[in-house]
Parts: C-alpha cells; structure tokens; sequence
C-alpha cells in the first residue's frame, strides 16, 4: 500500500430525506471507498444548518470520512458525489503530513 495517500472527503446529503435512507447513502460510500482503498475513520456530523441555502435547502447531514487509496481514486469519488441526486455538496482533499 506504498502508493496509497490519505485523503479525507466530507459529503452533505439531503436532510429532508428519512434517516433510514441517509444511512443507506452514507453505507454505501463508506463500500465505495473501502473497495478503493482503506476507510480510516468515518465521523457522521448530523444535521446542521447549511451557511447558506443550496437548491432551496438550509439543513444537510454532514459526514466525514478519513481514508488511504491510490491517487487516482479521489476524482472518481468526487464524480460520484456529482452525479448522486442525494449529495448537496462534497469535498475531498489530500491530507498532508
């Protein structure tokens, strides 16, 4: 796993959406990224306001995820979090040591 970097992603979903069906959604990224690499922690922030309103919404459910994969893997999970309806917005940086 030398050629494996860390990388933490935070992910918004829709809050409006049943809690069963946010976990659903978180579930099946933690799969995406450990199929990819390593999940090294994953921290679910809750509900909060937003800072400001996206697509008329003003509550996300954050969620953090710490994980180690191979460089190319982040854009992949960053194309992913665009084309998934559910996720409001996402991130996902190299961390740095």
């Amino acid at each position: 796993m030398s050629n494996f970097a860390e990388y933490e992603t935070m992910f918004i979903v829709d809050a409006s959406l049943d809690s069963d069906v946010i976990s659903e959604i978180i579930e099946k990224f933690k799969a995406l990224i450990a199929s990819n690499g390593e999940v090294l922690n994953v921290s679910e922030w809750g509900k909060r306001k937003l800072a400001y309103p996206i697509n008329h919404k003003t509550e996300g459910y954050y969620c953090v995820v710490t994980f180690s994969a191979p460089p190319g893997f982040p854009a992949e999970l960053e194309r992913i979090f665009r084309i998934t309806d559910s996720v409001v917005r996402s991130l996902t940086i190299k961390k740095g040591k």
